[in-house]
């Protein structure tokens, strides 16, 4: 199972870089180095949805990313970029997995800080609906003030080794295996050691369970190869908002609102890259729970 695992992680690296392409069937498998009779089967198996659902929903919920936080991106270039062929088949797409048109849904959220929760409704389906923070702008500005210090900076590239966690309960067995893979090769534990969680997924628009992250440690130089579960991954160098302070695991979605309300209010936009976390404490080791964490949002 382990080795299906590390071929099923590749296969949903190829898909997840390649959303604006073709994404055959026998191309996805070829990456894997499956048969496409097997592939599909193992996919299904490991991720628990066929290939087929898991392209759409990964493409339908890109799209409601950038419709929440790229303002500016007209949503004829959103849904061309992630391949749909003309605005009925992405609204009609759209509708199906969130229940309100995209241009609906692009006035709903984020400035007003709404999330996105599953509720059944009484018929089995499942609906979308907007539920707001219980905490105002204002409000959460001042706490943020309060909690994080804001900067704006340069951030530079970061080599590091990953583990892939499916679902938000993964995580802590992801760095499980990164901490063992660690030890092995002597990278742990060391002075200054950074563990870092690369957000591929965002909780506004994946279901908890769906959220793809990557458990994270900074090496000095680049992973030349996939071992077992563990494989290279890279942060780009380029401008960041980081929001640094001392809080609970409780606080961290509270964090990441928050920092998104700022990039808002103070008119920066997301880059087409990824959010992540540098930890530099362990929650663990404080009487409180807490830990230092930097929470940062690649911008223009």
């Amino acid at each position: 199972m382990e080795e299906h695992k590390k071929r099923i992680i590749k296969a949903i690296k190829y898909i997840d870089s390649n959303l604006d392409a073709d994404l055959s069937l026998e191309k996805i498998a070829e990456t894997a180095m499956y048969s496409s009779f097997h592939f599909h089967r193992i996919f299904k198996l490991i991720t628990g949805e066929t290939l087929r659902n898991y392209i759409t929903r990964k493409k339908i919920e890109k799209s409601a990313f950038y419709l929440a936080v790229k303002k500016e991106t007209g949503i004829k270039e959103i849904y061309l970029d992630l391949g749909f062929s003309n605005h009925a088949v992405f609204s009609k797409t759209f509708k199906k997995y969130y229940g309100i048109a995209p241009s609906a849904f692009r006035s709903s959220a984020p400035e007003t800080f709404h999330k996105i929760v599953q509720i059944q409704s009484k018929n089995g389906q499942t609906d979308t609906v907007f539920s707001q923070y219980i905490c105002n702008v204002e409000n959460l500005l001042n706490w943020t003030e309060m909690n994080l210090k804001i900067e704006v900076k340069e951030l530079p590239e970061m080599n590091l080794a990953a583990v892939m966690s499916l679902g938000i309960a993964n995580v802590e067995p992801s760095y499980t295996i990164l901490i063992d893979w660690a030890k092995q090769q002597q990278l742990f534990p060391r002075e200054n050691l950074r563990m870092i969680s690369v957000y591929h997924d965002s909780f506004k628009v994946t279901p908890s369970e769906k959220v793809r992250i990557h458990a994270c440690m900074l090496l000095g130089k680049k992973l030349e190869k996939q071992e077992g579960l563990v494989f290279s991954e890279t942060i780009d160098a380029g401008k960041f908002i980081t929001g640094s302070g001392e809080v609970t695991l409780q606080e961290f979605e509270q964090c990441w609102v928050s920092l998104f309300l700022w990039m808002n209010e103070h008119h920066y936009s997301m880059r087409k890259a990824l959010p992540f976390e540098i930890y530099h404490s362990n929650f663990k080791e404080h009487p409180e729970g807490k830990m230092i964490v930097d929470f940062c949002i690649p911008v223009h």
